[in-house]
C-alpha cells in the first residue's frame, strides 16, 4: 500500500512538467482562511520552518508538496528539498527553500500581491514525514489591501474552487477554534462541491487560546457540521513562540503533553495532534488512490489512444524532395474530391444527426423551397377581367370577331408562363451556395495543415463551380423559351376547346339561376275565399294584360338564347318584343292612310324642310355638333356585355389548365438541368481542375507551407503522448506488488 503514493507522485511530476492534470490525480489539497492557521499546520507535518511569512496573501501560487520519507542513516543532510523547476539540484537550507518560493512566486506573480494559477512543484525528502502529497492553496480574503487588485476575492475563490471541485480531491479544510464553525470560510466552500462530507476533513486549530469557559469539544465530535471523515484538533506554534524560534520538533512535544493533560481533551488525546493528522491523512489518500487506480489507469489508455489517432492527422513532418511534395500534394487533393463527391451522395462516414447536410440540402431546395414557390403562383394574379377584355379587344383591331383571338390567348399565357422564370433562376444560385457551403465545410485535417493550400483549393473549386453555374442558367433560360416559343393547345392534358365552354356555361347557368333565385323570391299564394271574376273586375288591367302573357310565354320558349346566340352578340332578352297585332277596320279601308301621330311628324318635317339653315361667310351651312378628342389611354370602362364576360371566363379558364402543364414541366426539368449541369459537373471535372491548377512544381514550396498552429499542436500532441506513455508505464509498475 505504501508503495501507493509514489506511483502518484511520479504520474503527477509527468503532468506538471507540462503544466497540465487531465487525470484529475488523488491529492488533498489545503483550504482555509489566511488566519487559520493553514501554514503553521502545513510546516507541522513537516517538521520544518520553511513556507513564507507575513501579512496579507503570502501564497499567491498553488504550492504542490510531495512528503517523501527516506531512512535514516545518521546522515545530518538527510532532510532536503528539490524544486520541479530545478530537477536534481538539492536545497538543504529550508530557508532557501523559502527564498526560492518568494523568487518563483514573483517570478510568475510580479512584486504584487497578485495570484497565479500556475502550481509550484516542490518535494521534501526526510526520515520523519509520512508520504504525503498536498496542495497549498491562497488563504481566503475578503478586502483588498495595499496594491491587489480589486476583485481578489473572486480570484482567490475561483482558484479554490477549480481544485477542490475535482471528485478524487480530499479536501482538507482548516478552521480556527476561537471562531465560529457555521462561519467557517474553509466548510462553506466544501460543502459547495462535497454537500455530504464524504470528502473533506476537518482540522480545528487553535484550541489552546480559546476564551476561557470555552471549548471545542463540540466541533471535534461532528456535533455542529458532521463529517464522514471526522475533525481532528491541532496546536501549533504561537507567534511568539515563532519568534523565540522554537522548534517545531519541541512545538510538536508541547502539543502531546496539552493534549494529555487537558481535562477534556485527554479523552482524545489519541485522535488529536499533528501527528495523528499526518497519519490519517496518509492512510486516506492511500485507501483513495487504491480505490482510483482503476479509474486511471483506463483514462490513461484512453486518453493514449485519443492523442495517437490525433497525431496522425497532423502528418508526418514535410520531406524537401519534389516527389515526395507532389506525392503528398496528389493524396490531399484525392481525399478532398473523394470527400466532395461522398458530401453530396451522402455517404460520408462523420454525417451529422441533427442537421441535414451536402446533398440532402440540395435535396430540400428543390422539393421544400423551389416547388413550393411554383405551386404557390397564381396562374390568373396580376390579371383583371379588363386587361383580358383589352387584350381581346387588342387581338381583334378595327373589326369586331366572331369568335375569340387565338393571338390575344397566346398573350396572356406567355405572361404568366414568364414568371416561372425568375425561380427557377434562383434555385440554381441556391444550389451553387449549397455547393460552396460544402466546400468550405470539408476543411480536413490535410488541409488545416496548410494555409496557403487551403485557400487556393476553394478558390480553384468556388471557379469551376461559377463556371458550371453559367451554363446551368442558360439551360433553365432555354427551358422557358422553349415553352413560349410554341404553344402548343393539342397537348393531351389541355382542357380544349370544347371541355373548356361546356364547363363555362354550366358555370354561368349555375350562376344566372342563383342569381335570379335571390332577386325573385316565391310569392304566397292567393286567399282560397277569393274570386277569380271579382278580382278581375276591381283590377281590369289584369284581364287585358293576361293574353298578352301567355302570348309571350311561346316566344320566350322558342327564342331561348343558345351558346352561338350569346357568342355572336345577340340582343339581350331584358331588351322590349316588339308585338304584331291584327290591323284595325280603318287600316284595312284607307292601307296608305297615316295615322295621327305620324301625320304630325310629317308636318313637322316639312315646315323644318322650309326654314332656312344658317351659314357661314363662305355661303357653307354650319356643323350642328363637334366630335369628342380620342383619349391618349384608352381602356374599356364601360360595362362589359355578356359575351365580353363569357370571353373572359373562358380565357381564364384555358389560360389555367395550360398554365398548369408548363408548371409541371418546369418542376420536373428544372432540377434536371440543375443537377446534369451543375452537380454532376462538379463532380465529375473537381479533381482534374484541382490538379491542372495546383500540380506545379513551382508551387509546392508554397502550398504546402506547414502553418505554425498545427506545428504546435502537433509538438504538444507528442508531448503528451509521451507523458501518456510515461504514465501507462508507471501504472504498470503497481502490478509488481501486492495491493492489500
Amino acid at each position: 500500500m505504501e508503495k501507493l503514493l509514489p506511483v502518484i507522485n511520479k504520474l503527477q511530476d509527468v503532468f506538471n512538467a507540462i503544466g497540465n492534470d487531465p487525470l484529475d490525480l488523488p491529492q488533498i489539497v489545503v483550504v482555509g482562511s489566511q488566519s487559520a492557521g493553514k501554514s503553521s499546520v502545513l510546516e507541522h507535518i513537516v517538521g520544518r520552518d520553511f513556507l513564507p511569512r507575513g501579512s496579507g496573501i503570502v501564497t499567491r501560487r498553488p504550492l504542490v508538496l510531495q512528503l517523501i520519507n527516506v531512512p535514516a542513516d545518521g546522515n545530518q543532510q538527510a532532510e532536503w528539498g528539490e524544486f520541479l523547476h530545478k530537477p536534481n539540484e538539492p536545497y538543504y537550507d529550508f530557508d532557501r527553500i523559502r527564498q526560492e518560493i518568494e523568487n518563483e512566486t514573483d517570478r510568475i506573480t510580479g512584486k504584487g500581491k497578485g495570484i497565479s494559477k500556475t502550481p509550484i512543484g516542490l518535494k521534501i525528502y526526510s526520515p520523519h514525514v509520512l508520504n504525503l502529497t498536498l496542495v497549498d492553496l491562497p488563504g481566503m480574503t475578503r478586502v483588498p489591501v495595499a496594491d491587489q487588485p480589486i476583485d481578489i476575492e473572486q480570484q482567490v475563490r475561483g482558484m479554490i474552487m477549480d481544485f477542490i471541485s475535482r471528485p478524487n480531491a480530499i479536501i482538507l479544510a482548516i478552521t480556527a477554534a476561537n471562531t465560529d464553525l457555521s462561519n467557517s470560510d474553509a466548510l462553506h466552500l466544501a460543502r459547495e462541491v462535497d454537500p455530504h462530507g464524504e470528502r473533506t476533513v476537518g482540522v480545528i486549530t487553535k484550541i489552546d487560546i480559546m476564551d476561557k469557559g470555552t471549548d471545542a469539544m463540540d466541533m471535534l465530535m461532528g456535533r455542529i457540521i458532521p463529517l464522514k471523515l471526522g475533525y481532528i484538533g491541532v496546536v501549533n506554534r504561537s507567534q511568539l513562540d515563532i519568534q523565540n524560534k522554537k522548534t517545531i520538533r519541541d512545538s510538536l512535544k508541547s502539543e502531546l503533553d496539552y493534549f494529555n493533560s487537558h481535562p477534556l481533551y485527554r479523552t482524545i488525546a489519541n485522535r488529536s495532534g499533528t501527528t495523528f493528522l499526518a497519519k490519517t491523512l496518509n492512510r486516506i489518500l492511500i485507501q483513495h488512490i487504491r480505490d482510483c487506480l482503476p479509474e486511471l489507469k483506463q483514462k490513461v489508455n484512453k486518453m493514449l489512444a485519443e492523442a495517437q489517432q490525433e497525431i496522425l492527422t497532423y502528418g508526418d513532418p514535410l520531406y524537401d524532395t519534389k516527389n515526395s511534395q507532389g506525392a503528398l500534394l496528389l493524396q490531399i487533393i484525392t481525399q478532398f474530391t473523394a470527400n466532395y463527391r461522398d458530401a453530396i451522395d451522402g455517404k460520408l462516414t462523420d454525417l451529422s444527426v441533427n442537421e441535414l447536410y451536402g446533398g440532402a440540402r440540395v435535396n430540400y431546395i428543390f422539393n421544400e423551397i423551389f416547388a413550393k414557390c411554383l405551386n404557390d403562383i397564381d396562374p390568373t394574379d396580376g390579371l383583371s377581367a379588363n386587361d383580358i377584355r383589352t387584350a381581346i379587344r387588342n387581338a381583334t383591331g378595327p373589326k369586331a370577331a366572331l369568335f375569340i383571338p387565338e393571338v390575344s390567348f397566346e398573350l396572356l399565357v406567355k405572361t404568366q408562363i414568364s414568371r416561372l422564370e425568375e425561380p427557377s433562376l434562383q434555385c440554381v444560385e441556391l444550389v451553387y451556395d449549397e455547393l460552396q457551403r460544402i466546400v468550405s465545410q470539408l476543411e480536413t485535417k490535410e488541409l488545416q495543415r496548410f494555409n496557403a493550400l487551403r485557400e487556393r483549393v476553394v478558390e480553384v473549386v468556388n471557379g469551376m463551380l461559377n463556371k458550371y453555374k453559367m451554363p446551368t442558367k442558360d439551360m433553365i433560360s432555354n427551358l422557358i423559351s422553349v415553352e413560349l416559343a410554341f404553344i402548343n393547345t393539342n397537348h393531351p392534358d389541355f382542357v380544349g376547346g370544347d371541355g373548356a365552354i361546356t364547363a363555362i356555361l354550366e358555370k354561368m347557368s349555375k350562376a344566372e339561376s342563383e342569381r335570379q333565385a335571390a332577386a325573385n323570391p316565391p310569392q304566397q299564394p292567393l286567399p282560397p275565399t277569393a274570386a277569380p271574376t271579382a278580382t278581375a273586375n276591381r283590377n281590369p288591367t289584369l284581364t287585358a294584360t293576361a293574353p298578352s302573357k301567355a302570348a309571350a310565354a311561346p316566344a320566350a320558349t322558342t327564342n331561348d338564347p343558345s351558346f352561338f346566340s350569346t357568342f355572336f352578340g345577340a340582343k339581350s332578352s331584358a331588351a322590349p318584343q316588339q308585338t304584331h297585332l291584327p290591323p284595325t277596320t280603318a287600316q284595312k279601308a284607307n292601307p296608305i292612310a297615316p295615322s295621327q301621330p305620324q301625320q304630325q311628324v310629317a308636318n313637322k318635317s316639312r315646315a323644318s324642310t322650309n326654314a332656312v339653315p344658317e351659314r357661314n361667310r363662305y355661303g357653307m351651312p354650319t356643323a350642328p355638333e363637334k366630335l369628342q378628342s380620342v383619349p391618349v389611354t384608352l381602356k374599356p370602362m364601360n360595362k362589359p356585355t355578356d359575351k365580353e364576360n363569357f370571353e373572359t371566363e373562358l380565357i381564364k379558364y384555358l389560360l389555367i389548365s395550360y398554365f398548369e402543364i408548363v408548371r409541371k414541366n418546369i418542376k420536373d426539368l428544372a432540377p434536371k438541368s440543375i443537377i446534369h449541369f451543375l452537380v454532376s459537373a462538379s463532380k465529375e471535372h473537381i479533381q482534374n481542375e484541382l490538379v491542372a491548377a495546383l500540380y506545379k512544381e513551382e508551387l509546392f514550396d508554397n502550398l504546402l507551407e506547414e502553418s505554425p498552429i498545427i506545428a504546435q499542436r502537433r509538438s504538444s500532441c507528442n508531448q503528451m503522448i509521451s507523458v501518456l506513455r510515461r504514465a501507462h508505464e508507471i501504472l504498470n509498475e503497481v502490478r509488481d506488488f501486492q495491493i492489500s
